[in-house]
Order: structure tokens, then sequence, then C-alpha cells
């Protein structure tokens, strides 16, 4: 049995990742030379954090505002566990510092995914934008419809799945033959 457990509670536990994903909404604006209006890293309620900025028809800057949060969430993941697991797995030393890190990192990974208003923007734009045969548009399709299926699947957990994946089963995979 799938126990749901609320929004807020997962936010406050997870509360950095929700922090980085704002961010990388933020650098992509910055980045794109798209005004931001109002930033709210983290907060009690729904949505927990979000950045609200200057509509823009580039959609290159669409993209990178949209998939942002995907890429720095899932490389900061990443960054955070590898190290941490380095001790676990080598060594067989579990300290808090691991610990701390590994937490970190899976917080940041659960937060990964864009929300399914970013995933709506891109759909959109991606239409305007594939008319005239832009690349990154066409690509962008299979990405809106998996932005879609995980939200869908984050009721069974899909997000947290996601983040011990990128956040332990990738770093162990790679030390595996260490």
């Amino acid at each position: 049995m799938i126990v749901p457990i609320p929004g807020e509670a997962i936010a406050l536990l997870t509360f950095p990742g929700v922090i980085v994903h704002e961010a990388a909404h933020m650098l992509a604006c910055r980045l794109r030379n798209v005004a931001v209006f109002d930033v709210c890293f983290f907060r009690f309620g729904n949505p927990a954090g979000y950045v609200i900025h200057e509509p823009t028809e580039n959609f290159t800057s669409v993209f990178m505002i949209a998939v942002g949060p995907f890429l720095l969430n899932s490389l900061l993941c990443l960054i955070f566990c590898f190290p941490a697991l380095v001790p676990v797995r080598i060594f067989d030393h579990v300290d808090v510092l691991s610990m701390i890190l590994i937490w970190l990192g899976i917080s940041i990974g659960m937060h990964a995914f864009p929300s399914t208003q970013d995933a709506q923007v891109l759909w959109n734009q991606a239409k305007r934008a594939a008319r005239n045969f832009n690349p990154l548009a066409i690509l962008s399709f299979p990405l809106v419809v998996l932005i879609y299926v995980a939200h869908l699947l984050s009721f069974f957990w899909f997000d947290a799945i996601y983040g011990f994946a990128i956040g332990l089963g990738l770093p162990l995979l790679i030390l595996k033959n260490v």
C-alpha cells in the first residue's frame, strides 16, 4: 500500500532541492537576459517555490528556463552523492558528513523535474518553433511528454526514485568495479 504524505512535508524534508530548482530557473533567466520579477526559493505552500519572469518568444530561452532545473539538479545530485559514497563503498566507512551529503544530493535530485506549468509553456512554444523547423523545438516534444509522465508517476514516488537512481544508483554502478 502506498502511503500518501503531504507535499509540504516532502518539501520540508527536501528543501535544498526546492531551492536549487528555483535557483536553476533564475540562473537560466539571467543567462538568457530574461527579466526576473519575483523569486521565492522556499515557502510552506503550493508551490513550494517559484520564479516569475517576463515572457519570451525566444525558444532557446524558453527551453533553458524550463529544463534548467532538470540539468542542474541532476548534475548536483551526482556531484554531492558520488564523493560521499566513496568512503562508504570503498572503505566501508559511514560518517555523518557522508550521510548529510547523500541527503543533500538526493533532496536536490528529487526536485529535478520541471513543473507541469513549465512543460505547458515549453509545449506551446515548441509547437510554434517547430513550424520553423527548429531542431531544439522538435526534440522538446518527447521531453514534455516525459515531464508529464514523471508527474503522473510522482504519485508512486517517481521523483524520489529518480533522486536515488541518480544519487546512489549511478555512483554505485561506477564504483562497482572498484
